[in-house]
């Protein structure tokens, strides 16, 4: 048996020693083996009992997964709540592919998805609908409290939890979420603890407009890396509350700064709720600085790659959505969309284009009077993952373009600024 450096209660004890089952032994082990290696003193409860977990794909080479998930079942082991999944990875219907894609799709990369579906029904999934990184939305419902100790693991989601929520949750990997949540225990470190919290980098924000959300988050990423930066100065575009334009705005911020970097909390000056309680406090007094002005993001801007074979060639594949659009963001890409081609007399957009969002934001979005109009303008609207879209090594030739700065950074897509991106799909220029 394991011999944890962490404290044990005696039932935790019990557990590992395997009284109460070889496999929640085995989960038990895990988890105190990835606690000890971050000197975790003990473990503790999770108080927001529905998981979230970033593992979605059924792969077919994951042949430990599901054998994982296989003895989970056999002894009848389920999460201690409902728990929410990231997005699936294919939608034929509104992501067409050819039959060489599809054949590549469904006979070797996801060819064990609906197995591997039904084991995640019989684990814990909340349900068939529960599929998105934006899990959080009061339309998904998986909206922890500030405080709250969690076991999620999706890095966008995570961010948003810790930051905007102000709940407590360490950056996991895939299946140490599930383990988490069928335990109901995580380690205590990092971003559980106060002093985790706090913020190594004070974030001076000098520029003369708001700057988009991706690249914000982008430039403080690949600043700070995994450390916590306090962000002074953007309270003043965006003001002291969270209302849904706020916080889709530190949905996508939060999003670029984990994928470009390693962000899992930051605070927003005046505006989060840490940083509306503890204020200047939460700053460690040795921080570093960093002043970002409209030079610093017109600099981070011009330094994305562009890693089209053809770089010259029209685009011809947009996924706008990644993270997944809100109700409100789908809302006013329908409006920008509309009025960009009614000042250039058309009709419909020049080029693919496809709208992320969850399944649950999806239905509610059909049933208002923008949806006909979105779908007439020939945009197709879909709850897959755009990354996971890519990860087909035949989806390489086609040229991409995005305002996802995590989509740009986990594959070969093309990133563009959104006025860019809609004049691209509206109005044709190169």
């Amino acid at each position: 048996m394991y011999t944890p450096k962490m404290h044990l209660t005696d039932e935790e004890m019990a557990i590992l020693r395997g009284e109460k089952g070889d496999t929640l032994a085995k989960v038990m082990e895990t988890v105190v083996r990835f606690g000890d290696i971050f000197d975790a003193p003990k473990l503790v409860p999770v108080t927001h009992h529905e998981g979230h977990l970033v593992t979605s794909f059924g792969i077919g080479l994951l042949k430990p997964l599901f054998k994982t998930m296989d003895e989970l079942i056999q002894d009848n082991l389920k999460t201690k709540g409902p728990f929410t999944l990231d997005p699936r990875p294919i939608d034929y219907k509104n992501v067409k592919c050819n039959l060489l894609e599809k054949l590549v799709f469904s006979k070797i990369m996801y060819s064990k998805q609906d197995m591997y579906e039904e084991q995640l029904m019989k684990v814990g999934l909340k349900n068939k609908n529960a599929f998105s990184c934006t899990c959080y939305l009061d339309e998904v419902g998986n909206i922890p409290k500030m405080g709250d100790i969690l076991s999620w693991a999706e890095s966008s989601a995570v961010v948003y939890a810790n930051s905007v929520l102000g709940a407590r949750c360490n950056r996991n990997s895939g299946m140490l979420d599930l383990f988490g949540s069928v335990l109901g225990k995580v380690p205590y470190f990092g971003l559980l603890t106060d002093e985790g919290r706090k913020a190594t980098w004070c974030v001076e924000l000098k520029t003369t407009k708001l700057p988009e959300a991706q690249i914000l988050g982008s430039a403080i990423g690949m600043k700070v890396m995994e450390d916590v930066p306090y962000v002074i100065g953007l309270d003043k575009f965006l003001g002291h509350e969270l209302n849904d334009e706020t916080k889709a705005y530190l949905k996508d911020f939060g999003a670029a700064s984990a994928s470009n970097g390693a962000v899992g909390l930051y605070h927003i000056d005046k505006l989060t709720p840490e940083a509306k309680e503890l204020g200047e406090k939460l700053i460690t007094k040795d921080a570093k600085t960093y002043v970002i002005d409209d030079e610093e993001i017109e600099r981070v801007y011009k330094s994305y790659p562009i890693m089209w074979k053809k770089p010259n060639k029209r685009g011809n594949l947009v996924f706008i959505g990644c993270p997944h659009l809100t109700y409100s963001q789908l809302i006013n890409w329908t409006k920008k969309i509309e009025k960009g081609l009614n000042d250039v007399n058309k009709k419909k957009v020049n080029r693919r284009v496809i709208m992320t969002c969850a399944p649950d934001v999806k239905e509610k979005f059909m049933r208002s009077e923008y949806y006909p109009k979105l779908i007439s303008f020939g945009v197709k609207l879909s709850s897959i993952c755009p990354l996971m879209y890519t990860n087909n090594p035949i989806t390489h030739s086609k040229r991409i373009m995005t305002n996802s700065n995590k989509l740009r950074t986990y594959s070969m897509a093309r990133y563009y600024k959104d006025d860019d991106l809609l004049a691209l799909i509206t109005k044709g220029e190169k």
